[in-house]
């Protein structure tokens, strides 16, 4: 999208070089990546687990087969952390073979923005993810309805983490971009057996006459419009060190720790069925989501690329509709709705959209300013002032926690008069 990180080879305006360089690539070693960024890692993840653990040993009872299965999926999610770790700095050097690399565009004019970052390293996590998600079925059998969706969910997920790394290679106009999503979320619809019903909410019954309104194909058109919208706005939220990945962490432990109150407070055992498979799927997706993070926070040493953001998106939609909970997603995805917004006008055509809609870099004060894109981290700049890309990125994510938070105080004022 606009908002892309990296500069890719065709895109600097470097001076060209004789013939026999240009053939060169970089060997091992030639190539060393920074280490991963642990710290930083347990320290975000302690906000999502002391609060997992707690509901999940202490506030809840559920049951114990159920518990089981969500821990035995954690575990193999945590087994995917390590890999991922491990192999991201594998990876960086067959993708630095492949000539496929950026140069950081907000560290134009020092010698940071002048390094060769490998480029696509979502796939990396992809892989990963669908590995641990096919591995887990051997844990657990359930009513074949939920393997035909569950495993529907796993195709649309594998067919655009396949149209990411497409685009990331050929480098895709964004008016195509935006509709690779839909090609992946009708393998899902069609697969998808569930219900198409809505709860009206008891302040509108007396009026609609209705508790519970079918919808049949509108339901599926509002699926499919959920999951294009999710995948694109994750890859228009971008443009700085650890956000593309950043949101991803904060969004899907808010999805797990929604999915297992769920299952917590519910007696309705179909209920609490489509939230545990939810949580199976955004289980992995957080633990491979925290191994790409360690070498993606600032100052990156590897780009998710398109690759990881449809992945990310795509992942977190089919859990919401597994989950059937597309309303809290929705509010859970606020940032991304607000820079959608913003970005609409742009991206419609009405103004004149640029190729990278991102920040303005200072190398003299070495902070970012604020342009007239419509993107929601220029709109933060314009209000809040010039900061570091670092700052900037962590405020972004406080954000996008407090929406979250938003979401379950919402649900918690609301619970018994709207729903």
């Amino acid at each position: 999208m606009a908002t892309r990180k990296r500069a890719s080879q065709s895109s600097t305006t470097e001076p060209p070089q004789p013939k026999e360089n240009t053939q060169k690539k970089p060997t091992s070693d030639e190539f060393q990546i920074s280490p991963p960024k642990s710290a930083v890692i347990l320290v975000l993840s302690l906000f999502f687990f002391l609060p997992y653990f707690y509901l999940i040993f202490h506030h809840y009872k559920i049951e114990q087969e159920l518990k089981n299965s969500i821990l035995i999926n954690a575990a193999l999610s945590l087994i995917g952390y390590f890999i991922t770790v491990k192999l991201i700095p594998v990876a960086s050097r067959y993708v630095l073979r492949a000539n496929l690399f950026g140069r950081d565009i907000n560290k134009r004019g020092t010698p940071q923005g002048e390094v060769k970052v490998p480029e696509s390293l979502g796939v990396v996590v992809g892989t990963v993810f669908l590995v641990l998600a096919v591995a887990f079925q051997y844990f657990f059998t359930v009513d074949s309805n939920w393997v035909v969706e569950y495993n529907a969910a796993l195709a649309s997920i594998c067919f655009m983490l396949f149209l990411g790394f497409l685009d990331d290679v050929l480098d895709l106009p964004w008016r195509v971009k935006l509709i690779l999503p839909s090609f992946a979320a009708l393998v899902l619809l069609m697969a998808y057996a569930g219900h198409t019903t809505i709860v009206i909410p008891k302040p509108f019954i007396p009026y609609i006459g209705l508790e519970v309104m079918h919808l049949g194909w509108i339901y599926k058109l509002y699926m499919f419009l959920l999951a294009v919208f999710c995948t694109n706005s994750i890859n228009i939220h971008a443009g700085i060190n650890g956000l593309e990945v950043g949101q991803t962490v904060v969004i899907s432990a808010a999805i797990v720790i929604h999915n297992i109150m769920q299952i917590g407070a519910s007696t309705d055992f179909d209920y609490k069925q489509a939230h545990v498979f939810s949580i199976y799927l955004v289980q992995p997706l957080l633990a491979t989501s925290l191994g790409l993070l360690a070498y993606n926070w600032y100052p990156s040493s590897v780009f998710v690329g398109d690759t990881y953001t449809y992945f990310a998106g795509m992942t977190m939609a089919v859990a919401g509709i597994l989950g059937h909970f597309s309303e809290t997603l929705l509010i859970f995805f606020l940032p991304q709705v607000v820079n959608f917004l913003l970005s609409l006008p742009q991206l419609a055509g009405y103004i004149p959209c640029p190729r990278h809609r991102l920040p303005r870099y200072d190398p003299v004060t070495d902070k970012l300013t604020g342009t007239k894109d419509g993107t929601l981290v220029n709109f933060f700049l314009r209000v809040f002032g010039s900061m570091s890309e670092k700052s900037l990125c962590i405020y972004l994510l406080v954000l996008q926690a407090l929406a979250c938070c938003f979401c379950f105080f919402l649900r918690y004022i609301l619970a018994g008069w709207y729903k």
